[in-house]
């Protein structure tokens, strides 16, 4: 047994340089097929960051009215927080925080500065600042619960109605962004999938006469297909090793740069969190795509 995959693997080595052309195209192939899997999965993952930035910055907020104490505001912030899974998180902003944001955010413009002194006292109403981790459909329900009567006391308006539209468009974009995303994804893995399989193809179709030889002279169907089966393993496994090694320098030297660009989705983090997986994906696609297309191939040389 040891003897006959010592042979096996003699032949697949030899089989290997014989054919360096064909291989090292094979390998780069391959290479190109990991790096594209790898770099969607990283869009993947900036895309889903990007969208979280994007949804953490939808709110709708509860005006009180002027004499509701800060407590009942807290308290109707802890009901939100307890009675309600989807709200992420609820900001309590006072009248004295609101005129400073106000002031801070328009320091230069001097028509709001010369209104704010005509008014005279803190125009601002107190307020809850409310963010969910869903769709539009989950702020209209914290917008009804704010507008029941247990509320009508204390609140003196929710702004839902006027970020709706604004609330609904945002949602809708990052819907269809995610779905062009995944079908763009989908179509090339299996272009890059089949450009593998045909290079694969000819690199086994370079030896379809020393298949047949084997054959006629009776050698087994698994002494056959071995040889190309461990081909196939070695070209996914070196492309396997260059491309996880690609991957962890490009993280590493590009973090700071991509989370410039990104708004703080850093690759470096990303990689060691999912380091595993990453590996899988890669070696999955490498050197099991490898595998079972050599495996494919080799089986049409053996009807003779």
């Amino acid at each position: 047994m040891f003897t006959n995959f010592k042979r096996v693997f003699n032949f697949a080595l030899a089989d290997f340089y014989r054919n360096k052309g064909i291989s090292i195209a094979t390998i780069f192939v391959l290479i190109i097929t990991i790096a594209l899997v790898t770099g969607l999965f990283y869009v993947y993952g900036a895309g889903n960051f990007i969208i979280l930035q994007v949804q953490n910055k939808i709110d709708i907020t509860a005006y009180f009215k002027a004499d509701t104490s800060e407590q009942e505001i807290l308290d109707v912030k802890d009901q939100l927080l307890k009675s309600l899974q989807n709200v992420t998180s609820v900001k309590y902003v006072s009248k004295e925080q609101a005129l400073v944001n106000f002031t801070q955010r328009h320091k230069d413009n001097s028509v709001f500065s010369q209104a704010l002194e005509q008014v005279g006292d803190n125009p601002f109403l107190p307020s809850l600042n409310i963010t969910t981790n869903g769709l539009s459909m989950q702020y209209e329900q914290v917008a009804k619960i704010l507008q029941s009567d247990n509320f009508s006391n204390l609140i003196e308006k929710v702004d839902f109605s006027e970020k709706k539209d604004t609330i609904d468009k945002v949602f809708s974009i990052m819907s269809n962004i995610t779905k062009f995303g995944l079908g763009l994804a989908l179509i090339l893995v299996i272009v890059a999938l089949l450009v593998v399989f045909n290079t694969i193809k000819l690199a086994i179709e370079n030896s379809k006469e020393e298949i047949s030889t084997m054959r006629i002279v009776g050698a087994s169907s698994w002494f056959v297909r071995a040889p190309f089966i461990i081909q196939g393993a070695l070209f996914g496994s070196i492309s396997f090793v260059i491309c996880l090694v690609a991957t962890i320098l490009l993280s590493y030297f590009l973090s700071s740069g991509f989370a410039l660009v990104t708004g703080g989705f850093n690759l470096w983090d990303y990689l060691i969190g999912n380091l595993w997986l990453i590996i899988l994906i890669q070696a999955g696609f490498g050197i099991g795509f490898g595998i079972v297309t050599s495996f494919i191939v080799v089986q049409k040389y053996l009807k003779i």
